[in-house]
């Protein structure tokens, strides 16, 4: 078949757009690409790994070294690559930062940083640093550190080496003209919602113990640090060795080798130093929320609390089944609920009492005075007994007739909705309560005019109140029903002060391994 000259201009011409069509769109491809790269200087985010490679894959001998702590605004990053590259070039260098820094991070070739928010162009594995690092051990380095010597690696390998599958799990070595290091155990009961630091043995070389505080090195095998929870959450210290600890493994720290630092202070301005010191406190006070831990005692023995205030709303929502939320968690009640729930406490029994309002524990609470000298750990409210006939010596008290008042000290007065009983909350915002029920005597048995849905809400007689006892609870001396150990029986049972059980075993059953 013969083909004509036009038929031959027509195909060279279709030939000629579709390779003009084919270079326009590689142009455009690679504008593309352009505009995703940050600008001049910065590295670029993490590509694509290989496939097959993630958790669970071999990895290979060596360490890579971890950068995640760094203020964008003021840091070292660069300095520290450069440091640790200069020595160990074929060390594998990983920055990973929450969103991409800004200013760019001016890193050196072959550093890889990695951003953990998602970006809605790009694949999830790309925010994953685990698919990134295939050695077998990571160290975990500050910003502003500095390597000196080869050594100092080599000898953090072989430290935790030598401690095969043992509880020894990490292994670190202080920062030097840095703050000094220390040695502490670390004890969190997420069931309490606690994480209590307490001194460790310190100036010997090997120290072990469960957490650090200050600035150091950390050599942890790969596997365990991307196993836990959340491994590389901030404050990247306090998270690590609540997670560590939770798991039963301990921290050896070295006396040396110590790594270098030149940078001190890390921040070259007050005003810096007060953004990061800013910056910390909100990560610990997130880190803590997200972990449920509401009270952190310090080695020192000083208090920090995470929890509910007289100005925010209580931890729990409304009670269902009589069974909180928390306990469904296998938590008990937060310690800040606990703390308001005693202040409240010592502060209506102190005005019952100036008042002339006889009174006396109720319920549950007065059998959390018979075990505990205090609330019941997972208890949410507190229970008094209170005779009728004395609330109109109670100023608070005999004006409730309807609505409530809030009293000089931000205490909330009133009477309560579910019957007749009155009610007095931690504040206008928090509503953790004390519940006073008006008793009286008809025929030597006391009862009241509203009852509720309780086992233990029944009449008694009025024996067991003459004379009333003092008894200890939450701190104090308030008065209770003599004998009482027959009148809590009465009311829930033959043994129910030897044998703790929550309110509503149908709905969920206090294991006795648990205690």
């Amino acid at each position: 078949m013969r083909i004509s000259f036009c038929q031959g201009l027509l195909t060279g011409a279709i030939a000629l757009n579709l390779l003009i069509l084919y270079y326009v769109s590689r142009a455009q491809q690679q504008m593309m690409e352009k505009r995703r790269e940050p600008g001049k200087g910065a590295p670029k985010r993490a590509s694509l790994p290989l496939p097959g490679i993630g958790i669970g894959s071999s990895r290979g001998p060596g360490l890579t070294i971890l950068v995640r702590e760094f203020e964008d605004f003021e840091n070292y990053v660069a300095d520290v690559a450069h440091s640790f590259l200069k020595i160990r070039p074929e060390l594998p260098f990983v920055v990973v930062a929450d969103t991409l820094p800004y200013p760019p991070l001016a890193l050196p070739d072959g550093v890889r940083l990695v951003v953990l928010k998602p970006a809605p162009d790009q694949p999830p594995q790309v925010s994953r640093p685990e698919l990134y690092i295939q050695t077998e051990y990571v160290l975990v380095v500050p910003d502003g550190v500095e390597l000196d010597l080869g050594r100092q690696l080599d000898r953090l390998l072989k430290e935790l080496e030598g401690e095969g599958g043992g509880p020894v799990r990490l292994v670190a070595a202080p920062v030097l003209t840095r703050s000094a290091v220390q040695c502490l155990h670390l004890r969190v009961s997420l069931r309490e919602w606690t994480a209590t630091y307490t001194p460790a043995a310190s100036g010997s070389s090997g120290s072990v113990c469960t957490a650090l505080r200050g600035d150091a090195v950390i050599l942890i095998r790969t596997e365990d640090l991307f196993n836990l929870s959340t491994p590389l959450s901030k404050p990247l210290m306090t998270s690590l060795f609540i997670q560590t600890s939770l798991r039963g493994w301990k921290v050896k720290l070295l006396e040396g080798p110590a790594f270098g630092s030149n940078r001190r202070p890390l921040f070259g301005s007050a005003h810096n130093q007060w953004k990061a010191d800013s910056r910390l406190k909100e990560s610990t006070a997130r880190l803590f929320k997200e972990f449920g831990i509401k009270r952190v005692i310090q080695a020192e023995g000083k208090d920090q609390w995470y929890g509910c205030r007289k100005e925010t709303a209580r931890c729990f929502g409304t009670v269902l089944d009589d069974t909180p939320d928390y306990l469904y968690l296998d938590r008990w009640t937060p310690p800040c609920c606990l703390r308001a729930l005693r202040e409240t406490t010592k502060y209506v029994i102190n005005i019952l009492e100036t008042s002339g309002v006889r009174y006396w524990l109720e319920g549950g609470t007065l059998l959390g005075a018979a075990r505990h000298q205090d609330i019941i750990p997972w208890d949410y409210d507190v229970d008094l007994g209170i005779y009728m006939e004395d609330v109109p010596n109670c100023d608070y008290l005999k004006s409730l007739d309807s609505g409530s008042l809030t009293d000089a000290n931000g205490y909330v007065w009133e009477r309560a909705v579910e019957g007749n009983f009155y009610r007095v909350q931690y504040s206008e915002a928090n509503h953790l309560h004390v519940d006073l029920w008006p008793f009286y005597s008809r025929n030597g048995v006391m009862t009241k005019d509203s009852w509720m849905d309780h086992k233990q809400d029944v009449e008694f007689p009025e024996h067991f109140l003459h004379p009333l006892v003092p008894m200890q609870f939450a701190g104090i001396t308030a008065y209770a029903p003599n004998n009482h150990k027959s009148f809590l029986e009465l009311k829930f049972g033959e043994g129910v002060v030897e044998n703790p059980q929550y309110p509503n075993p149908a709905k969920k059953r206090l294991e006795k391994s648990k205690l």
